[in-house]
């Protein structure tokens, strides 16, 4: 989704502004511009396309002299990706520019109210009328100026206002749309993403819905949606911006696959102490656990499928029944939630627009919220009753990996301290998950290393049209991720199917060469998916398997096969992953894919 940085200071404010953006390239994007006040005014530079173009343009920002500026990666919602639809977006008068993520509802309304006062539109963006709305209300306050216009606005929006009067001088407002500030020496600076910041400084203000920010090269106040002023805390990001470098991998995806086990251990360590799994963040007695009669889980994406994987573990351990919904449906479902319902609420960036809005839709009917996030300070992370960090770090790379995962090894810690909890977890079985538990970053190691072949595996698959992921149980579950990944960098078709739904219907589209990707890590169910993978052989697939090391019965059926170490079968999910992950990012390497930033997507989707 759309980024917007902000500078204000001493230094020149176009190269900063520049370099923050490409640190919010991954967030997905199709055109970028930079405003910076000039001694003849503001003066804007913007493109249809990456950032370098911009770089480019502007010489790396040195043909854009000035001190305070802001910039914006736009991806496209009103109006096409054009030079003219990128932002940031100049005034009438010339004397205010906005750069904005988010989409403002009621644009079409303030668009014609605006147009026959006479202010002309050059673009088809929503965000054109709030620079016009600036320019109407203009009092010669530019606080006061920037209230009465927002106060107009319906919708979601994070904003960067510069106005010529007060040159040294940024307005910030944010309202459904992460907005953080940065707090420096004789410089201060506002971004979408801490990732745009740390590289000046680790000082960061976090602002909630409603509250604004005016930035002078002095100082920073916070006031709330009235005017009146607030004080917020400075929280110190605790990572380095090396963290957000490739370090030497071909790809952020590729890096933060290989993180995994580092990512997981930093996600369960603090957790496990003297042979007990202890969720400080979470810490409810029995008693109140038992008033829990249903636990439903809401995220998007590769979220809601570490829900659909966690939902096995859950309910076998807490013997609660478990209900994975999608956010975007959940929010429009009228559901049946109430005061005893535990709604777990599962996000990456914290920021993710349905989730949040299905999360309060949840809350207002009574539901206890608990939170699983990445993103300190998110908006999901401060709204929920609850929350549980996965401290995966940051995250570049659009296709969630070590994300997902550390969201499943979180899940899996909860499953086992609820149950434990209510009694309701078998004590000869505690101590075998617990050992697995333990054993999870090394595990994953081993699944990434048992996988080094998969590069040359993918010259095989990487011409296909279609792929099918099928498995059954917590199988199912694990292929719905390993098709997500597939078709989100790899652009080829890829569906995931339970296995024994083959022959209601989908087995009609299996033909020679078809390739089947066939998950089969439940031991339980294994001569069952087997029976399947002979079904979609008669019919001339081909068949990769996901299997056990030194599984001889999916050898001798399957055509190629990829290994993980064994693990207890509710925790096979996040060792299944790693192969898919790995395959789908070879086969998308042979294609030659944008990898990092895939067409049409974005990391965090903060509107609807």
């Amino acid at each position: 989704m759309c980024g917007i940085v902000g500078f204000t200071g001493t230094r020149s404010a176009a190269p900063l502004l520049l370099e923050g953006l490409k640190r919010l390239e991954y967030r997905g994007y199709d055109s970028a511009g930079i405003a910076v006040m000039g001694n003849e005014g503001i003066r804007v530079e913007k493109v249809s396309g990456k950032v370098q173009k911009l770089c480019e343009k502007t010489g790396d920002g040195a043909a854009v002299p000035g001190s305070t500026g802001i910039g914006h990666t736009r991806w496209a919602t009103h109006g096409a990706p054009t030079d003219t639809n990128a932002h940031p977006h100049l005034s009438n008068d010339g004397r205010y520019a906005v750069v904005h993520n988010g989409i403002i509802e009621n644009y079409a309304a303030l668009r014609e109210e605006l147009t026959a006062k006479g202010y002309t539109f050059l673009s088809e963006t929503d965000t054109e009328v709030i620079v016009h709305l600036l320019e109407m209300y203009d009092s010669g306050d530019l606080k006061s100026t920037v209230l009465r216009a927002v106060a107009r606005l319906e919708g979601s929006y994070a904003l960067g206002v510069l106005c010529a009067d007060q040159p040294d001088t940024l307005i910030a407002v944010r309202e459904a749309s992460p907005l953080i500030l940065g707090v420096g020496v004789g410089e201060n600076y506002f971004a979408s993403d801490v990732t745009a910041l740390v590289s000046y400084t680790k000082n960061a203000i976090y602002l909630d819905d409603g509250e604004f920010a005016v930035l002078t090269p002095a100082g920073i106040t916070v006031y709330d949606c009235t005017g009146r002023q607030i004080e917020k805390p400075v929280t110190r990001v605790t990572w380095d911006v090396e963290a957000a470098e490739k370090g030497g991998y071909a790809h952020f995806m590729l890096k933060e696959i290989m993180e995994q086990p580092a990512a997981v251990r930093a996600a369960i360590a603090p957790r496990l102490r003297d042979g007990e799994v202890v969720l400080d963040e979470f810490d409810l007695d029995a008693e109140t656990l038992r008033q829990f009669n249903k636990i439903v889980i809401t995220a998007c994406g590769s979220a809601y499928y570490a829900g659909c994987a966690a939902k096995y573990a859950l309910e076998a351990l807490t013997r609660i029944p478990v209900e994975p919904v999608l956010a975007s449906e959940l929010r429009y479902s009228d559901p049946l939630i109430d005061a005893h319902t535990l709604l777990i609420v599962i996000s990456q960036s914290g920021e993710t627009a349905d989730t949040i809005a299905a999360m309060r839709e949840c809350r207002a009917r009574g539901a206890k919220a608990l939170a699983i996030v990445n993103v300190v300070g998110s908006t999901i992370a401060k709204s929920a009753d609850w929350t549980l960090y996965t401290w995966a770090g940051p995250e570049i790379a659009v296709a969630t990996t070590k994300g997902y995962t550390t969201q499943l090894a979180v899940l899996f810690l909860l499953a086992m301290s609820v149950g434990r909890k209510l009694g309701r977890l078998d004590d000869a079985l505690y101590p075998a998950l617990l050992y697995d538990i333990l054993r999870l970053p090394k595990l994953i190691q081993n699944a990434i290393d048992l996988n080094h072949g998969l590069g040359a595996l993918a010259k095989k698959y990487h011409r296909a049209s279609s792929l099918f992921f099928i498995g059954r149980n917590t199988d199912w579950a694990s292929a719905l991720e390993g098709a997500l990944k597939m078709k989100e960098i790899s652009y080829i078709h890829a569906e995931s199917y339970a296995a024994g739904e083959l022959k209601h219907g989908t087995i009609a589209l299996i033909e020679e060469g078809t390739p089947v990707i066939a998950v089969c890590c439940n031991a339980a169910l294994e001569d069952k998916t087997i029976s399947n993978i002979v079904e979609v052989k008669a019919r001339g697939a081909r068949v990769l398997a996901v299997a056990f090391r030194g599984d001889r019965k999916i050898v001798a059926q399957a055509n190629d096969c990829v290994f993980i170490p064994p693990i207890h079968t509710l925790f096979t999910p996040i060792l299944a992953v790693i192969p898919m992950q790995l395959l789908a990012y070879y086969v998308a390497k042979e294609n030659g894919c944008d990898i990092d930033k895939p067409k049409n997507l974005a990391k965090s989707v903060t509107v609807e």
